[in-house]
């Protein structure tokens, strides 16, 4: 899978060691998706790769549904021999992981104090 190597390539040249975890902790997600895709059938892998830890204790991972539900149809119709989703994959991942960090890490930001009127 495209994206794996990618992701890959991008852990080992990460100056940070916070994202390079990230990086590392998403590369095991995709791997775990590639063996379940190969040994289940569609519903019950759709069900089980919403439940991979996307989210802490995937407690938010159903905000995360529909990006996701179409990375993983993407992954696993490319586990499955269609080869035309390898880039498909990427878009959809592009996708859910900018709605991730929007949604999950910018809560965590510390906001901006107010400029005075």
């Amino acid at each position: 899978m495209q994206l794996i190597d990618d992701l890959e390539r991008r852990v080992a040249g990460e100056p940070s060691l916070f994202q390079a975890q990230l990086l590392r902790e998403d590369i095991a997600r995709l791997r775990k998706l590639q063996e379940m895709a190969r040994s289940l059938e569609h519903q019950e892998f759709l069900d089980k790769g919403m439940r991979v830890g996307w989210t802490q204790g995937d407690a938010r991972t159903a905000e995360l549904r529909e990006p996701l539900e179409a990375l993983l149809d993407a992954v696993y119709r490319f586990e499955r021999g269609d080869i035309k989703q390898n880039m498909h994959i990427g878009e959809c991942w592009q996708v859910l992981h900018r709605i991730r960090m929007e949604r999950l890490l910018g809560c965590l930001s510390t906001p901006a104090p107010r400029l005075a009127d």
